[in-house]
């Protein structure tokens, strides 16, 4: 059992305030960090570290799961996750939470702002008129009306996307592995090269696991549209930079914003090194997609919510690696949360062990997903060491937590 006063909570890469103040109002001693840390620095910092706080930098890997003696749950305070090794997450019994809705709208009004900015070529004439060149032509400028926008990836941001491109005029048209449901009059393509083809906008919304890296290149840019736009507001590993600087410089692609890279500063003020600057009608923004203070309030919120959850009452509800569960509380109660690997037999033989010992249950509630499976278990009255050490000891048993 962990005592709340002890629990103690690291947070990186400068996690809003509002997740420090709800985490401390719970009684946790709150470490916060203003920059992500490599995979060395980490390992220092992470023992006795009970909840940890990230954002898209930080990497947590295997090894660094491993050095993590008292890690309960991890907490992505973005929408990724393709920075935690969840397999490892899974295996140590450590739940994951993210925030998946929460910065949604600030990563599509940026999209929207960008694609605007480079039709009309707003950069190019703002950096003119801050040199004294006063340049007022309509050469190369357009409307978005009645032009196509294709969307790689019509998960939670691109169908966003979708709706608000198609009200301000926008034909949609989009591209996904998975079979989504096309909203209003979105077009959904057979092929990404259908899309590429046909698209005067090509904007990314894809997440950065491994099979994904490297996936926009040389060839996609080659099979655009002649003087089409490019954005990538999801992960800098999906994008070869230097195929895209290519393809710019060649003007074939007419201009490109581009939010995320594939290496990035760890911290603010650090020096940014990339292929793409000193272009003309190029974005380069600092991952800001889902920096507005109204997205980082509320993702603080909304994650610090579910790591103070899992704590006190083992709720895993939209935990990524976890099955998702959650009991009602109930008074004078004693909770046993305990994650197994998914085999037959597992509550029988958990309830076998807590009938042999005259353990009451008040209340019971399993799910699985995949490898394994999560149990929560509400009994009455007294228990013995004994009875704790046999659930330990079963072989399915991952890792079991009593909660008061």
């Amino acid at each position: 059992m962990i005592d709340q006063a002890k629990v103690r909570v690291l947070l990186l890469e400068s996690i809003h305030r509002d997740a420090v103040s709800r985490l401390e109002a719970e009684g946790y001693h709150v470490e916060s960090v203003r920059n992500a840390l490599d995979e060395s620095e980490l390992l220092e910092r992470i023992p006795g570290v009970h909840l940890l706080g990230i954002r898209s930098k930080t990497k947590v890997t295997a090894k660094v799961l491993e050095a993590a003696d008292s890690l309960v749950a991890i907490g992505a305070f973005c929408i990724g996750t393709d920075q935690i090794d969840l397999p490892a997450a899974s295996a140590a019994g450590v739940a994951v939470f993210n925030a998946p809705f929460s910065n949604t709208r600030s990563v599509v009004e940026l999209a929207i702002a960008e694609i605007i900015s480079m039709t009309r070529r707003l950069t190019e004439k703002n950096a003119l008129m801050h040199e004294g060149v006063w340049d007022k032509s309509a050469d190369g400028a357009h409307e978005i009306r009645g032009r196509r926008l294709g969307i790689v990836g019509y998960g939670n941001i691109g169908t966003q996307l979708s709706v608000l491109a198609e009200n301000l005029g926008l034909h949609v048209s989009f591209y996904d592995t998975a079979d989504k449901l096309a909203l209003s009059n979105a077009h959904r393509c057979a092929s990404l090269e259908e899309l590429l083809e046909t698209s005067d906008i090509v904007t990314l919304h894809v997440d950065g696991r491994p099979g994904n890296a490297g996936f926009f290149g040389a060839e996609q840019f080659k099979r655009m549209r002649p003087g089409a736009l490019f954005l990538n507001l999801s992960r800098g590993i999906v994008v070869d930079h230097v195929a895209l600087r290519d393809a710019l410089s060649s003007g074939h692609i007419a201009g490109a914003a581009v939010d995320v890279f594939p290496k990035e500063p760890k911290g603010r003020g650090d020096e940014f090194v990339s292929e793409l600057r000193g272009l003309p009608n190029v974005i380069l923004t600092p991952h800001i997609g889902g920096s507005t203070e109204e997205a980082q309030s509320d993702i603080g919120d909304f994650v610090a919510n579910k790591l103070a959850h899992f704590v006190a009452d083992g709720n895993t509800t939209l935990s990524v690696n976890l099955p998702g569960v959650a009991l009602p509380e109930q008074s004078g109660m004693s909770r046993i949360v305990h994650v197994h690997i998914n085999t037959p037999g597992v509550l029988a033989n958990v309830n076998s062990i807590l009938a042999k010992h005259h353990v009451n249950v008040e209340g019971q509630l399993l799910s699985t997903r995949g490898e394994y499976g999560y149990l929560i278990t509400d009994i009455s009255g007294g228990y013995s060491d004994e009875v704790l050490d046999q659930l330990r000891g079963m072989e399915q048993t991952v890792r079991l937590r009593v909660l008061s």
